[in-house]
């Protein structure tokens, strides 16, 4: 599959779509969908982890990788849905978790036995019981470390204390790492997706982190580069798509990990456009959106990434996100138009993109009023810890609805019936309180619905190759309400103009759209002969 022109849908099993009336998702359900990506248009599904687990992560705590979840089904159902998909032209990405497993894995059950084999395949540090080995914390938080009085020793988990690291140091791990990846490809996968994969490389002394939370250690790490050489080489992924998760990665490490003659991946998942609405880099402290920052890394990702021949995979929303229309758009006036934009300012730049179930409904945040309605066990953990730092439950429920996870986790909306569709009973999550009246079925039928207007966008980037291979430049960098650039291959252009605020906004784009052609508007009306005003969250694509 030529990935540089391909998207890629993303299905959180769990709220995609319940086919046995258990409240839950399940593969059947995405078999049972799979005509709806091919209308989509979308070349590749990233289904996010349905193996065996003790769902403390949903799913991101895995008990044994080579087994189904029984909640979603069976192998038998597994091997159906890739003979759908296959017959659909529409490959198969599956979500590997290779820097840690649940506790609940029989590894780790041995290593608690006392199994040095297997206390080997883990992260296990000495320390006294009331002082662990360092003062990193979780990423859910807490302590990233917890102790097991039977072996006098404290484990490193990185996420929640179910979720023990693995020692990538010790070559058996990585040896059942790569058995776990040519397991799945017997089975037909087509691509792997690598969730925080730039933190498996551990140092080799710890040490306390007296400037920050530990990551500056771990992140990247010193071996990082050699583990996804031998992966790629020994796992046989010369043939199949591979997309790295890189939690708090830097641009110069995504080069290295994305440039084909490296060897290790083909693109990479970074995050730092999604952090431009964090106080001080801090999650759960809400400000307003830096947009003069979000244009500043965006523009310079794409830039030193076309400049070193690394690939960016295209994404703003995925399961750990907002919704994007919520959080970057306007949901009272301009919803449709803000939805529009969004996806035309990233999907349309140099990279492969990602798009998140429910996204191209323009599906909106959970709005959820009580923490009783959310399930997220990182939601959870912080509305309690916000709370022990003073801050009212009041405040502390609203800044969970700005930033849990749920908010992309709520049950994908098919029709305008009951559960929306997903499910004939009550679903394991809420429906999203604040997307009432947005259904597929609905938008399928509308010319001008979001629906519509991804799938153009899609087919776009299939028909012009100067999108999926082009150079990109981008203008009006000096200015925040402007997002623009042009693509450029063998004498054809495109040029893209999106408008990123409420506000109508003036420019002269005389001399940039000399001679083109307007093809896309995310206006209803498409009248955009007049090249210095753009409507509120306008966006047009022109080509010459």
């Amino acid at each position: 599959m030529n990935f540089t022109n391909s998207t890629v849908y993303q299905i959180y099993p769990k709220s995609f779509y319940d086919s046995n009336g258990d409240g839950i998702g399940d593969l059947n359900g995405i078999t049972m969908k799979l005509d709806y990506i091919k209308e989509l248009g979308a070349d590749m599904i990233w289904i996010t982890p349905f193996f065996c687990s003790p769902q403390k992560d949903n799913g991101y705590d895995i008990s044994d990788y080579l087994n189904i979840e029984p909640m979603y089904g069976t192998m038998t159902d597994f091997e159906e849905m890739v003979r759908k998909a296959d017959s659909l032209g529409i490959g198969i990405m599956l979500d590997m978790v290779f820097n840690h497993t649940s506790t609940e894995h029989q590894w780790f059950k041995k290593a608690l036995s006392g199994d040095k084999k297997y206390i080997d395949y883990y992260i296990f540090r000495d320390s006294s019981p009331d002082t662990p080995p360092t003062n990193w914390q979780s990423k859910f938080g807490g302590s990233a470390w917890e102790y097991v009085p039977e072996l006098k020793k404290w484990y490193l988990h990185l996420f929640d204390k179910t979720q023990a690291d693995l020692y990538w140091e010790n070559p058996k791990v990585r040896e059942e790492l790569k058995n776990v990846l040519r397991f799945w490809k017997g089975k037909g996968v087509k691509g792997f997706r690598f969730d925080v994969i730039n933190l498996v490389s551990k140092p080799q002394k710890f040490e306390n982190d007296y400037i920050g939370d530990g990551r500056r250690f771990y992140t990247d790490g010193p071996k990082i580069h050699e583990f996804l050489k031998e992966l790629h080489r020994d796992g046989g992924l010369d043939d199949v798509v591979t997309v790295g998760e890189m939690s708090s990665t830097s641009l110069e490490n995504c080069i290295g990990y994305t440039n084909p003659k490296e060897k290790e991946l083909n693109m990479s998942f970074s995050f730092h456009h999604l952090k431009v609405d964090y106080f001080n880099g801090d999650k759960w402290k809400l400000q307003p959106t830096d947009y003069r920052k979000l244009k500043d890394i965006l523009e310079s990702w794409q830039t030193k990434m076309a400049e070193n021949n690394g690939w960016n995979a295209l994404f703003w929303c995925n399961h750990d996100q907002p919704r994007t229309v919520s959080r970057f758009g306007d949901t009272k006036e301009f919803h449709k138009e803000s939805a529009k934009m969004l996806a035309t300012l990233m999907y349309l730049m140099r990279g492969t993109p990602y798009i998140y179930q429910g996204e191209e409904l323009g599906l909106e945040n959970a709005g959820f009023k009580n923490i009783s309605q959310y399930r997220d066990v990182e939601s959870l953990n912080y509305f309690e810890i916000l709370k022990s730092q003073g801050i009212s439950e009041q405040d502390a429920l609203y800044i969970i609805s700005q930033r849990s996870r749920d908010n992309g986790r709520t049950p994908m909306q098919w029709t305008n019936g009951e559960n929306a569709g997903f499910s004939s009973v009550t679903p394991w999550i809420g429906l999203s309180e604040n997307s009432k009246g947005i259904c597929a079925e609905n938008e399928i039928k509308d010319e001008n619905s979001v629906f519509n207007y991804f799938k153009k966008l899609i087919a776009l980037r299939k028909t012009n190759k100067v999108i999926s291979d082009g150079d990109i430049d981008f203008f009006y960098s000096d200015r925040e309400d402007l997002f623009c650039y042009k693509r450029s291959l063998d004498g054809k252009q495109i040029v893209v103009i999106c408008n990123m605020t409420k506000n109508e906004v003036h420019a002269d784009f005389t001399k940039y759209l000399k001679g083109m052609d307007m093809i896309l508007c995310n206006y209803n009306d498409c009248n955009c002969q007049n090249n210095e005003i753009l409507r509120p969250y306008e966006a047009a694509v022109y080509e010459k």
